[in-house]
């Protein structure tokens, strides 16, 4: 159902998917290749090259890639190895590097001087420091518990029952062969759901809140917008939105999508990971990262089963690997600002109105 809406959209722009971003449209993301660019290549695919030798002269070109990046976030300092941001999500790296990164070193760099001052370069990036500290967090964590460490080992050596083919080599029936090349069996798997919303505040009639002659608002314009911010900032489960999009709109796509999400590794009453308002900004972006439910059954003390129900919602989210779709929509509420979420419905003669453009981008990160 969902990937149907995805192929309507790109139809509806004439093979440009970014024309298709109106309300109520999930939008595949398409990424395009310079030729010859091989550091490019190897980024946007994920794919570690480790080493490439050129034919006819021999030339290592592993020796080319930086191996670690200097990133300033807002006046915050991250050195993050290239794994490290190779495995990152496709849309958080879109967030960090709009324009593109290349990941390799000029090729004129020959001694290991001019190597080093390529390391030691800082790259400039304006993103929520503490937004990108508790991805970098989630992801390193997730990857401890799953692979192990050299003194603890992961989830996956419980795993390799249910990869390891009979004695003679091969699989017993096609459905073994098919789970043998599962990856959500040997690699990680976790979602990634972003959302930003833009507000804009309507202000009562009788409002000494107003724009002046310059286009800037007065004092008390600037004072609501600010209240109005920490009002949806104090709003943190994921889910309400757009369950009350659902129930306005009555669209079985997008209760389809909350319950997919919910029996793959959210529950309906989940909080935002991470959630602040951006500096100078209306906005307010936010972030939840899940490890997604495979249905595996493992541990020390238990034999390898697998949940088949669970196993197929969880590769419906395979739809979204390296694809970040997108969903935009209007909510607009009435607030009384001096109270909270539960006192939405009680009546109030300091209610005033906001309206949010709420921009979703769901991804299955894989590493």
């Amino acid at each position: 159902m969902i990937s149907s809406s995805f192929r309507k959209s790109a139809r509806a722009a004439n093979g440009n998917p970014q024309l298709a971003t109106g309300p109520q449209k999930w939008v595949e993301k398409k990424y395009s290749l310079a030729a010859g660019d091989l550091a490019q290549l190897a980024n946007l695919l994920k794919v570690d090259i480790v080493r490439v030798a050129v034919e006819g002269n021999g030339v290592d070109l592993s020796s080319q890639l930086v191996m670690k990046l200097n990133l300033d976030l807002r006046g915050h300092s991250f050195v993050v190895e290239r794994d490290q941001l190779m495995n990152m999500p496709e849309s958080v790296l879109l967030c960090l590097f709009p324009n593109g990164l290349v990941l390799s070193k000029p090729p004129n760099t020959s001694t290991s001087e001019e190597d080093e001052s390529v390391e030691d370069d800082i790259y400039y990036v304006d993103f929520d420091p503490e937004c990108f500290r508790y991805v970098i967090d989630f992801f390193k964590q997730a990857a401890t518990d799953f692979y192990g460490t050299a003194t603890s080992p992961g989830t996956i050596q419980y795993h390799q029952s249910l990869i390891t083919p009979s004695p003679n080599g091969t699989y017993d029936t096609q459905w073994a062969y098919e789970l043998a090349n599962n990856p959500l069996l040997t690699k990680q798997a976790v979602i990634v759901l972003r959302e930003e919303l833009e507000y804009f505040v309507i202000p009562q009639r009788d409002s000494p809140a107003r724009t002046l002659e310059n286009g800037t608002p007065n004092e008390a314009l600037f004072k609501l917008k600010l209240d109005a911010g920490h009002s949806l900032h104090q709003r943190q489960k994921i889910f309400t939105a757009l369950q009350r999009n659902v129930n306005k709109e009555n669209n079985v796509a997008e209760q389809h999508l909350i319950d997919m999400l919910c029996m793959s590794g959210f529950s309906r009453d989940d909080k935002w990971g991470y959630r602040a308002l951006e500096p100078a900004r209306c906005c307010i972006t936010s972030i939840a990262l899940v490890l997604l439910n495979t249905g595996i059954i493992a541990g020390p003390d238990k034999e390898a089963k697998i949940d088949n129900n669970q196993m197929m919602t969880a590769q419906k989210l395979l739809l979204f690997w390296r694809k970040p779709a997108r969903k935009c929509w209007w909510d607009g509420i009435d607030i009384d600002l001096s109270r909270g979420e539960e006192d939405d419905d009680k009546e109030s003669q300091n209610k005033v109105k906001v309206w949010s453009r709420r921009t979703w981008t769901l991804e299955t990160s894989i590493f």
